[in-house]
Order: structure tokens, then sequence, then C-alpha cells
């Protein structure tokens, strides 16, 4: 196994698990209070939220094409 799919795998590890943080403050009282009055969440929710999603799509994409090299031309 190549070292940049082995980076894309922690790097969707790692997304799994801060959108498993984010979620679970989500549903916390003060999130819950701060989205009732504000219609939002707190901003450290929602940066779990943004950065466990953008780690997870890049670690998808890192895995998809991260094993591919260019054509050699000469």
């Amino acid at each position: 196994m190549s070292p940049i799919r082995i980076i894309g795998i922690v790097l969707v590890v790692v997304g799994i698990i801060l959108l498993i943080v984010g979620f679970n403050a989500s549903e916390s009282f003060v999130d819950q209070a701060s989205n009732f009055f504000t219609g939002k969440f707190t901003d450290s929710t929602m940066w779990y939220l943004v950065g466990g999603a953008a780690a997870l799509v890049g670690g998808v994409l890192v895995i998809a094409l991260g094993g591919r090299t260019a054509p050699m031309r000469g």
C-alpha cells in the first residue's frame, strides 16, 4: 500500500471522528439553546462539522486518485 493511500485512510478516519464529535456537540443543551435563539449552532460545533466533512471528502479523493501516476513521455 502506498504512503499516499495511507494518508487518505487517515484523513477519512479523522473526518469521521470529527463528524461524530460535531454531531454529538450539536445535541448538547448549549448548542440547542444557541440554535433556538440564533438559528445556528456554536462556532466550535460548526468547525467540527465542516472540518470533518472536508477531511472525509479529501481523504476519499486522496484514496481514489492518490495512487495514479502520470504517464511518462519520452
